[in-house]
């Protein structure tokens, strides 16, 4: 399922497609941008604790799926595409990857309408499990905003621990100009 990249100075790359009960986890198509803005970059409440603002246009949703396909090109991070099982052509959300010599940073966005529907901790543990089974990963690890409770439960759900507060540690646009006060959590082998 996973190979070995020629000039990635021998990371294991993750796998394109990534199948769960419920999900569908697939590199990004230039076909993906209409159905992504849509279905989240464009929602306010979706944005809210994100570190960009929500698009206004699809031409700002396009340039960001194209900025994934290249991300994937030069294996620089893997983001995913999420979608339902047998609706592949119907994305509802994004879960992405960024290796760090033995550490990998992930981020995660679900469209509303499927909120509280127990999908992404399906996919953020299947991801997070094929990560640290990757021989050069001891780390997985995410931050949140204090105040993104729900994203703090997912990764509690998904078996992180939450190591520490990293105070003024970022912007979100969508929340005012200052660096707000983060949660680091991890999953470790």
């Amino acid at each position: 399922m996973m190979s070995e990249t020629p000039g990635n100075q021998g990371h294991t790359m993750l796998p394109s497609r990534i199948e769960t009960e419920r999900l569908v986890l697939r590199k990004p198509r230039p076909t993906d941008g209409p159905l992504l803005y849509q279905t989240y970059t464009s929602d306010a409440e979706v944005t809210r604790y994100l570190i960009w603002r929500p698009h206004q246009a699809l031409a700002e949703t396009q340039q960001f799926v194209d900025a994934c396909i290249k991300g994937w090109q030069a294996r620089t991070h893997f983001p995913y595409v999420l979608t339902l099982q047998r609706e592949e052509h119907e994305p509802i959300g994004m879960l992405d990857a960024r290796p760090r010599g033995h550490i990998v940073e992930v981020g995660y966005v679900l469209a509303r309408r499927y909120w509280q529907r127990g999908l992404m901790p399906e996919a953020l543990t299947t991801l997070t499990e094929l990560c640290l089974a990757l021989p050069e990963t001891y780390r997985v690890q995410a931050t949140c905003d204090v105040d993104n409770l729900a994203s703090a439960r997912l990764l509690e759900k998904c078996g992180f621990q939450q190591e520490g507060r990293l105070e003024r540690y970022v912007v979100h646009p969508n929340l005012g100009a200052e660096p707000r006060d983060c949660f680091m959590y991890a999953r470790c082998r």
